[in-house]
């Protein structure tokens, strides 16, 4: 059975996670500056998705690859805090929105979104530190499903808002050397974003 303090323990670490800016929120605000709501939508769901699979490979075993082997933990951090320059290097490069409203280039597509989740620091940490700590909301495997599709829906609503606010930003700022701006102060905190994962112990 659910025990229903865990639950509501769990939805709020998810709410809180998961609204909180990272580099999946940063780069779909992002994209919503740069190519509004309709096209950055397989981000999201690629997002949403890719991290609830995550949690779900996560608390099916995988988490115990990285107990037994730190050494994997660290080469992920690496690989994505490369990966995240590169990202933060596009959106810093990003052109501003035509008269059409369209950007140059493409926003993420689903599957290179739910990748993403895979090479992305706070993904990992965020769902190694669920199922530490939440995993006795139910029995096993319920409890690994459960916390996935909360993780999703949770994440669907966060990235919506994410993208929304990004939207807002393109509708109120019509200098294209601004939006250049904004773009190269998103690339930054998407930079800042990886202080915390290098300042933790061993990192």
């Amino acid at each position: 059975m659910f025990s229903v303090e865990l639950l509501a323990g769990f939805v709020g670490f998810a709410v809180v996670t998961l609204f909180s800016p990272g580099p999946n929120n940063l780069m779909l605000m992002a994209s919503g500056l740069n190519y509004g709501f309709a096209r950055t939508q397989p981000h999201v769901v690629g997002v949403a998705f890719g991290f609830g699979f995550l949690n779900l490979m996560v608390g099916l075993g995988l988490g115990a690859a990285f107990a037994t082997y730190p050494a994997l933990y660290a080469v992920l951090k690496y690989v994505g805090a490369a990966y995240l320059l590169f990202l933060a290097w596009k959106v810093a490069t990003a052109g501003p929105p035509s008269t059409e409203g369209q950007t140059a280039g493409r926003p993420m597509t689903f599957l290179q979104a739910a990748a993403f989740q895979w090479v992305n620091p706070k993904a990992w940490a965020m769902a190694l530190g669920a199922i530490a700590s939440f995993a006795a909301i139910a029995d096993y495997p319920t409890n690994v499903v459960a916390l996935a599709a909360i993780f999703t829906s949770i994440g669907l609503v966060s990235a919506w808002t994410w993208v929304l606010l990004g939207l807002g930003v393109r509708r109120i700022v019509g200098d294209e050397r601004l939006v250049r701006v904004i773009n190269g102060a998103m690339a930054l905190l998407l930079v800042a974003s990886l202080i915390p994962v290098f300042m933790e112990a061993g990192g």
